[in-house]
């Protein structure tokens, strides 16, 4: 009697209850909307920053992606990579176009490499590929486990200094100089001045915990900017997505020119990073969430790291670098979400926000109101420093060589390459040669291969 009471009891239970299992997780569907907004506002900056960082043209011009195709492959990318890992892995995590990818995508493969943003695309849709595969066949613990952790610590700082100084740069804060390569900048500047105002109220935002911190300050700067002249007014305010006709599809076309010995060194890294930032990040927002099992396991790995693979094939067709799941699900998760309905909340978001291009459009085209951003952004992955072994030098040499290597050689490539260079050869120094995982000595030949390319 008791069994089809709890049965009936069960059935009588709301579709998005009995889907989500709001009830099992002690949440509400109000709660969970209410969270998804909270992550939808903590990283709604990549819909300004994204289209700056892939539309930059370089000093050649002419190079970079049309800023309105990648607008709106941006929220769609971001809507679709959502939607799955909220319905079929049903975690409370965003993804959208990732930081630091998108900066090795525009700065390294194609304004360094002179790869053009077409067949960059193609090295993203493979990675995604890859990534899926090794998602799905239980390849990826084997992987993550081959890298050591110190290394995967200092490739998120190092992406983070990388950032900041792509920050720095288009504020006006860091100039180049013929006599010392960087100078400081003029602070007399509107648009240098403009930016350190953003960056001064950005940080005093986050210091307070507010959660849309990031998106508050490029909205307040961009205010300040157009009432002071420093910043042109939008021509309207809604406009129908648009632009995806100069993107979609691209990944695909170009696939055949994918297939170089110079695109297989790009792919490994789009991996790589996307790799591990995606294991980073489900497991940080799944902890805080309380989420994990009592091993510290990530119950529906597969599904969660399988949406995330899905969303960067999906993202590469639609006209964008490599979507990943996003550390500012935090913020919703603090808010209370716990389901994948949370997700889905922060989609739907997505998909609205697509409809506001000639907002967008002048704040992505001011780079001195996402310069703070960028910059807040590299601090907020610097952090990770904080937990190297500095006082252990087998650590401490390749991990610093992979963080300055970012900002200094301008590539993120580089900086992964040189630190898993340095890695085997001082634990071997050390004795310790035997605690070095096989694959990071086969890594270790492929990216001395890969210097000698360079060179």
């Amino acid at each position: 009697m008791a069994d089809n009471a709890a049965t009936g009891e069960k059935e009588r239970k709301p579709f998005l209850d009995r889907f989500f299992g709001l009830s099992e997780n002690k949440t509400n569907a109000g709660r969970e909307i209410l969270a998804g907004t909270t992550t939808f506002l903590a990283m709604a900056y990549v819909l300004a920053v994204n289209p700056i960082i892939l539309g930059d043209q370089g000093d050649l011009g002419e190079l970079g992606m049309p800023m309105q195709a990648v607008f709106t492959a941006t929220a769609v990318a971001a809507v679709v990579g959502t939607l799955v890992m909220g319905l079929w892995a049903k975690y409370p995590i965003a993804l959208a176009p990732g930081m630091g990818l998108n900066a090795f995508f525009a700065y390294t493969v194609v304004l360094t490499m002179g790869i053009p943003w077409e067949v960059a695309l193609t090295g993203t849709l493979l990675s995604g590929v890859v990534f899926f595969v090794l998602a799905v066949t239980g390849i990826r613990e084997y992987i993550v486990n081959a890298i050591p952790m110190q290394m995967k610590l200092a490739v998120g700082a190092g992406v983070g200094m990388f950032i900041a100084f792509i920050g720095m740069k288009n504020a006006g804060i860091v100039v180049a100089d013929d006599a010392t390569f960087v100078a400081l900048g003029d602070f007399r500047e509107p648009t240098t001045l403009l930016a350190l105002f953003g960056l001064l109220i950005t940080v005093v935002f986050l210091v307070l915990g507010w959660k849309g911190g990031v998106l508050y300050g490029i909205a307040i700067t961009a205010i300040v900017g157009m009432a002071t002249g420093v910043v042109g007014l939008p021509g309207g305010f809604l406009a129908l997505p648009g632009g995806l006709d100069q993107t979609f599809g691209q990944a695909v076309i170009h696939l055949p020119e994918a297939f170089t010995s110079q695109m297989i060194i790009v792919v490994l890294t789009m991996l790589f990073v996307d790799f591990f930032d995606t294991s980073g990040t489900l497991i940080a927002v799944a902890n805080q969430a309380d989420l994990l099992d009592k091993q510290g396991r990530l119950p529906r790995a597969g599904r969660a790291m399988g949406s995330d693979s899905v969303a960067t094939m999906a993202g590469a067709i639609i006209g964008t670098s490599t979507t990943t799941a996003y550390v500012e699900s935090t913020a919703g998760v603090a808010a209370g979400g716990r389901t994948g309905l949370t997700a889905v909340s922060t989609a739907g978001w997505f998909a609205i926000a697509a409809f506001f291009y000639p907002v967008f459009e002048v704040i992505a085209g001011a780079g001195e109101v996402t310069a703070p951003a960028l910059i807040v952004v590299g601090i907020l992955m610097a952090r990770s420093m904080g937990n190297i072994e500095w006082e252990h030098l087998e650590y401490a040499v390749p991990a610093f060589l992979t963080v300055i290597a970012m900002p200094l050689t301008y590539s993120i490539s580089n900086g992964i390459a040189l630190g898993l260079l340095f890695y085997p050869v001082v634990m071997i120094a050390k004795g310790r040669w035997r605690e070095v995982h096989f694959v990071t000595y086969i890594l270790a030949v492929l990216f001395l291969g890969y210097f000698a390319f360079l060179h």
